[in-house]
């Protein structure tokens, strides 16, 4: 179970000149920047929207939207960029997004990367060369010495409870003054870039007052003893020219139109354009206010496996004190009974409970799934409204761009991975809160907690659109989606009934 476990997450390895095999070591830019991230807020000032003391929110729910959002505003930086992630892959969208870090490193932009090492997927003489360059650092959380797979394993066994808390926390923050927050990590398959299967997910780009809050939170994570620098690697001129080299190659990578669309780079080019119709349609809200929740490094103090944090506390006392209505999407939704209790009073106080969740066709965590399938019965007998995902969600077209259609003639497999809340038409939480033991004790999270109608009633809409037949069962007492999912995947996830609920 152990060495299971240890090969789920991953144990790192190959090097990037391996994946970059065949790319020249050097290349010509293939784009320059030619504004600041100011030119946002200039925009933004213009419509007369911008004082000192508000927040205003947009909600990128498209994929493309949210890696294109990312790529100007990093290649319009001109200070600082500070990223904080549990996942940062180095496959099509990381390393394209990684190159949009190191050309802006190389006209002085300083970068911060905290990136959980759990899920690292590279060699570590690969980190220390990006880490090499003098505008970027790279710290891990919670990092296991060596990072090859009997290391790893002797970390589970050694320290199982310290080995499960992990860095869940997403954040991309810009000069200190722009920032994305919410369920995305950096990886081809939440911006709807893998072909085979992709995660549909939410966002929230945050500019003014509030983002302070989040750059606080980073920076006490980045100064957290669990946050390791990396080790030096070899100095002198033969290291420079390997980092040099490496460099140059993902250049080359990035500049290959194969990997990098041209329509793709067209929609970075045209956001300063889009920005005045964004502000038009009123999708940029203001926020009456705005909270950004985060749990603290390292979490979990006590002994076991119970030692929730300010997440599970904020997001309880916001369902304790829902009065109509309550929305939410959870890709894994496995509760205990103070969880069920929450959820069943608020059912007995005339709160309407819809939650939609992932089917067992289309989660990507056989484990968690096995989680929910304990509770499943007890939260409908509650008197929650449940809802599981399609893996052929009609909303698939709609949220994948007709150009991506066209050119890769394919429509993946979708899995939900948004965790978002909505709470009587008026409150909207956009984070990266799970339902489930893990999130509430174990990993850290954050959330942007949002009071905002309008922004509400936006995020709403497409909640309910996705609980409609074409894109979601209604699962009741009497019938679920499981034998949608065929023999063999019920199977698997029925073997997934050994591990305990309280790691899930």
């Amino acid at each position: 179970m152990l060495m299971a476990l240890c090969l789920a997450v991953g144990c790192g390895g190959e090097t990037l000149n391996n994946r970059l095999d065949g790319y020249p070591e050097s290349g010509a830019p293939c784009s320059s920047a030619s504004a600041l991230v100011g030119a946002l807020e200039t925009q933004i000032a213009a419509a007369g929207l911008v004082d000192s003391v508000t927040t205003w929110g947009y909600v990128l729910e498209h994929g493309e939207e949210a890696i294109f959002s990312r790529a100007w505003l990093t290649e319009h930086s001109s200070q600082t960029v500070d990223i904080q992630y549990f996942i940062f892959s180095m496959d099509n969208v990381g390393l394209i997004a990684l190159d949009y870090l190191i050309q802006a490193a190389d006209r002085g932009v300083k970068i911060r990367m905290l990136v959980d090492d759990i899920m690292l997927d590279v060699a570590l003489a690969d980190v220390a060369l990006l880490n090499a360059h003098p505008n970027i650092t790279i710290r891990i959380y919670n990092p296991t010495e060596g990072n090859g797979a009997l290391q790893k394993i002797a970390h589970i066994a050694g320290d199982f409870k310290g080995f499960n808390q992990r860095m869940h926390n997403k954040a991309f923050i810009v000069d200190g003054r722009v920032a994305i927050t919410g369920g995305r990590n950096v990886a081809d398959e939440y911006f709807d870039y893998d072909q085979a299967y992709n995660f549909r997910d939410r966002d929230v780009l945050l500019v003014g007052a509030e983002v302070a809050d989040v750059q606080a939170t980073f920076d006490a994570f980045w100064e957290h003893p669990l946050a390791a620098d990396i080790a030096p690697g070899e100095a002198g001129d033969a290291a420079a020219a390997a980092a040099r080299t490496l460099y140059g190659k993902i250049h080359a990578y990035a500049c290959d139109p194969e990997n990098f669309w041209p329509e793709i780079k067209a929609l970075i080019d045209s956001v300063p354009n889009a920005i005045p119709r964004i502000i038009e349609a009123g999708q940029l809200h203001r926020l009456e206010s705005m909270a950004f929740v985060s749990d603290a490094p390292g979490k979990n103090t006590d002994d076991g496996f119970h030692g929730g944090g300010l997440s599970t506390e904020a997001l309880t006392a916001l369902v304790d004190a829902a009065r109509t209505s309550l929305t939410i999407q959870s890709p894994y939704l496995i509760l205990t009974e103070e969880g069920l209790s929450l959820f069943a009073d608020a059912v007995a106080r005339g709160v309407e409970v819809r939650i939609l969740t992932n089917s067992l066709c289309s989660t990507d965590n056989l484990e968690a799934f096995n989680g929910y399938q304990r509770i499943r019965g007890d939260l409908l007998a509650a008197g929650v409204a449940v809802y599981e995902y399609r893996p052929d969600a009609s909303i698939r077209r709609q949220l994948i761009t007709a150009e991506k259609q066209k050119r890769a003639d394919y429509v993946p497999v979708f899995g939900l991975h948004a965790k978002s809340m909505v709470i009587d038409h008026e409150t909207v939480v956009i984070g990266t809160f799970n339902m489930d033991p893990r999130s509430a004790n174990l990993n850290t999270e954050c959330a942007a907690i949002m009071q905002s109608a309008a922004m509400a009633a936006q995020v709403e809409a497409l909640m309910f659109e996705e609980l409609a037949p074409e894109n979601a069962w209604h699962t009741t007492a009497d019938w679920n989606p499981d034998n949608e999912a065929g023999w063999s995947k019920q199977v698997r996830c029925w073997l997934r009934g050994v591990v305990p609920a309280a790691v899930l």
